[in-house]
This record gives structure tokens, sequence and C-alpha cells, in this order.
């Protein structure tokens, strides 16, 4: 589980990048506009779409969506946001003021019956962040209901099928947030605010690729999400894979052409990795998944469990999420200190 120390780390990280928006000036809008001039066009997963006005009443779905909305100033633009109560502490980050001011609408998966209870005029949810043809809610319906949507570019589909259905991804996982803090900056009104928060993303991230080590060979990372079975993890188009490269790891599923999928066994111990992440979330314990991995007998060679090099992240840092650069320099200092 993230400790004190991490959570304070990131709450001061955050919060100093956004009082630091906040006073730049020219460089950053305060309030949103409160209508579009003209109709706003975007390109959201390889499609055009325009938006006749600036949405009103928001919903978003799960964590890392829900605090792009905040890292961008818009809560004042939320109907309100779903999500599992199984995400981490919410009181330690850096927009809990957002959570404090947004109303929690559900703790299960949004619907077409809650975003018409909340009078939403947008909603803002990924494949299989949301939206899913099985439970009778995407873009589509939408759309007939007369409310717009967004769907995460981390989830975008790339056309290809797997053993879980349609495969996601199109771009590389950080530009996938940029990409959506542009594109929602530009249909908000706070472009300025959007670039802004680009800008010193990336220069964090810079800083981070800075102190990686050139004269020693790359550990290589395993991210485990969870399952005994088979372990769910991430492929090359989904948040681990940039954190996991940015950090000077290498990552073992970047052939992977999905974003998070799942692979056999036989395929992680194939590939040896040095290091283990794994995602804290959901009703098993960051604590439980650890003792399942130390003790699975297939593993017992694997160069991760022989030398215990297992460390956790929290879903909000895995996902996409304004918290991505953070989570890059947090796992860059733990690599770091690895021995050669």
């Amino acid at each position: 589980m993230r400790t004190r120390a991490r959570t304070l780390a990131l709450a001061l990280s955050l919060g100093a990048l956004a009082l630091t928006s906040a006073a730049c000036g020219a460089d950053v809008e305060d309030d949103p506009k409160s209508g579009a001039d003209e109709a706003v066009t975007l390109t959201n997963c390889g499609r055009e779409v325009t938006y006749e006005k600036v949405p009103e009443r928001v919903v978003t779905y799960d964590v890392g969506i829900t605090e792009i909305m905040f890292a961008l100033g818009l809560s004042d633009r939320m109907a309100g946001y779903a999500m599992a109560d199984d995400k981490g502490d919410l009181d330690g980050v850096a927009w809990r003021d957002g959570y404090e001011r947004t109303k929690w609408l559900s703790k299960k998966r949004v619907n077409k019956e809650l975003v018409l209870d909340a009078r939403a005029d947008f909603v803002f949810a990924g494949w299989n962040y949301g939206f899913d043809e099985g439970e009778g809610f995407t873009p589509a319906v939408l759309d007939k209901l007369g409310v717009d949507s967004y769907v995460l570019s981390e989830s975008c589909r790339n056309g290809g099928e797997t053993s879980r259905g349609r495969s996601r991804g199109v771009m590389p996982p950080l530009d996938a947030l940029y990409t959506d803090l542009r594109n929602l900056g530009k249909l908000f009104g706070v472009e300025d605010r959007a670039e802004s928060l680009i800008r010193r993303f990336r220069a964090q991230v810079a800083r981070t690729e800075a102190g990686v080590p050139e004269d020693r060979e790359r550990p290589t990372v395993f991210l485990y999400d969870d399952g005994r079975d088979k372990p769910f993890t991430s492929g090359r188009y989904a948040g681990p894979h940039s954190i996991i490269t940015k950090a000077g790891g290498d990552h073992v599923m970047k052939d992977l052409e999905d974003s998070w999928t799942t692979v056999g066994w036989e395929t992680v111990v194939d590939r040896n990795p040095d290091v283990i992440v794994i995602n804290d979330y959901g009703d098993v314990s960051a604590a439980a998944k650890k003792r399942f991995l130390t003790s699975y007998g297939p593993l017992r060679n694997v160069s991760a469990i022989k030398h215990d090099r297992i460390f956790t992240l929290d879903y909000a840092d895995l996902v996409e999420s304004p918290r991505n650069p953070a989570a890059i320099a947090e796992l860059a200092a733990y690599l770091r200190k690895l021995p050669d």
C-alpha cells in the first residue's frame, strides 16, 4: 500500500504544480469560457467529433478521467463522477477540493439512467472505462439521448481482437494524456491551462529521464495488475509502458499491441523480469498480491522474485491520469537504487 510519506510527497508535488500553474498570469486562463462562440471540432480516437456548445454538466467515469477534469480546473462543469471505492485514498491528492465539490454519483458502473438522472450533457469515459456495448452504454447510445461524449485516448480501439475482446491503444500513453488535455482544453476554453499542464508534465518527465544512468543495462520490468490463472498486465499502449520506459526500465510486454490485456504465466517466466510492479487497487491488496507472486511455484526462479524486487504503484498512477509524470519519477528513484 502507498505509505504516508509517498502520499504526502505526491500531494505536495501535484499541489505545487497546481499552484505554479495558477501563478503563471498570462499563460493560464483562470475561468473557463461560459459559452462557445462557435462549434468546436476535435479528433477523438481517429474520428472527428463536433460539439455545438461548451458542456455544463459533465459526468466522468473512473479516477484518472475524473482527475483530468480536476487538473484542468473544471470541477464547476461537473454534474458528478462514478467510480469504485477501491482506487486508493483520495484525501491526500492534489485535487482533494475537486472531490469535495463534486458529487460521487455511483460506486458502480456508469449507465444511461445515472446520466439522465444527473441531467448530464456530456460524458467523459473510455472503452472498458465505462463504455461497453454489453452494458448498452456507448457514445452512439448517448448521442441518441442528446448527450455528447468524449472517449479516453488510452482506450481507443485499434482494430485488433484479443481473447478479452477488442484491443485498445493508438498512440504512446503519455501522448494520449497530452492529447486529452489539449482536446478538452480547447472544448472548455481553457487552452492556456491545458498547455501549461502539458509543459510542466513534459519538463517533469524530461528531468526524470535525464537522471536515468546511461552506463548500466536497463532492468526489465513486468506490470502485475491481478489474476491467478493468468496475469492481467499492460501492453505498449497503457500507462505502465511510458512509466516503465521513461523511468529507465525495459517493459517486458512492450510488444503487445494493446493497452490492458491478459498473458500466460509461461510468458512472464520466459521473459524473466528483473522487477515486478504491482498495481494497487481492488479487493485484493498489494500485500496479498505480493504474497501470491512470491509463493507461486512457476515464478520461483524469476529474477524479480529471487531478489525481492517488487514495487507498488497505485491504480491512479498507472491508468492515464495527471499522476503519470509523478509515477515515472517515483519508479525511476526505485530503479536507480537497484544494484548493478
